[in-house]
């Protein structure tokens, strides 16, 4: 067994992310059995919703429920999903056309909650112009990150919807201080701040270490832009620890990325690995 090769694979030039609720539990498996035709784990990357998960009787060791924060720092909301299809390529055409195929083989189990879709910008910026993932692990740093042994994975996802009016009211230096680092050049700034999102998320600075592969892209609609976060990794371990120093559970500290830029969802996933270059569902969909 492998694990999805788009998981580890840079982010496309383009993607759409498609989120399903369940609409009859008798049609899970067919539909489920349906999908793995699509999920090549390379043009579509699947992951499976804990109701999913329940419907069909199965137990994935790790597998939990997204966290809710309403403390004092910023609220994160959860918003779980049945299933999550992770649509990549080069052109959008047919991406659209991929994904009208993959919400016909599912109908008759689940229905179409939401339609995502996202881009490369530039050389993998965010749209607020700064670098994206330049803390990820590399090589076989970047697999024993994300993938599990038995090639499975977790993924946290979360769409986050920028203030771009908030943002550009900022000074250069108080943006480049909220992330932690120059938009410019990319390099780290020393002298930021604590509430810097560098110095909040720095993986190595966790104990244990919460190293996560991240895969974000850009999103925009006809009004809104933003980034839709996805984290990869071999538990939620990794990405649930950033999360809780982000919004100040450990030290009263808020990111500063919460100044221009809020989630509006938040969803876990389980995905299957690849077996004979189909999903493997024989740990979900017993005999």
């Amino acid at each position: 067994m492998t694990a999805q090769s788009g998981i580890l694979a840079p982010p496309p030039l383009q993607a759409r992310y498609l989120t399903f609720a369940i609409k009859s539990k008798t049609q899970i498996r067919k539909a489920l059995l349906a999908l793995a035709v699509y999920g090549d784990g390379e043009r579509c990357v699947v992951g499976i919703g804990q109701s999913t998960l329940t419907a069909c009787g199965g137990r994935i060791e790790g597998m939990r429920r997204f966290p809710r924060f309403f403390g004092r720092g910023p609220a994160v909301p959860a918003t779980p999903a049945a299933l999550w299809c992770w649509l990549r390529g080069n052109d959008r055409g047919e991406l659209v056309h991929l994904s009208r195929r993959i919400t016909a083989a599912l109908a008759p189990a689940f229905k179409l909650e939401a339609s995502i879709d996202a881009f490369r910008h530039g050389s993998g910026r965010d749209l607020t112009g700064y670098e994206d993932g330049t803390e990820n692990p590399k090589g076989k740093k970047a697999a024993a990150a994300a993938v599990a042994r038995d090639g499975s994975s977790f993924v946290a996802v979360q769409q986050w919807l920028h203030n771009f009016p908030k943002f550009e009211t900022m000074s250069t230096r108080e943006q480049d201080y909220s992330v932690g680092r120059r938009r410019r050049d990319n390099v780290e700034l020393e002298n930021a701040p604590p509430s810097a999102h560098v110095k909040r998320t720095a993986q190595e600075n966790f104990t244990p270490e919460a190293f996560v592969l991240r895969r974000s892209m850009p999103w925009t609609d006809a009004e809104r832009a933003g980034l839709v976060f996805v984290a990869f990794g071999k538990s939620f371990d990794a990405f649930e620890a950033q999360l809780r120093r982000m919004v100040g559970e450990d030290d009263g500290i808020v990111d500063a990325l919460f100044k221009f830029t809020q989630p509006l969802t938040g969803a876990y996933f389980w995905c299957p690995p690849l077996w004979k270059g189909r999903l493997d569902l024989r740990a979900i969909l017993k005999e």
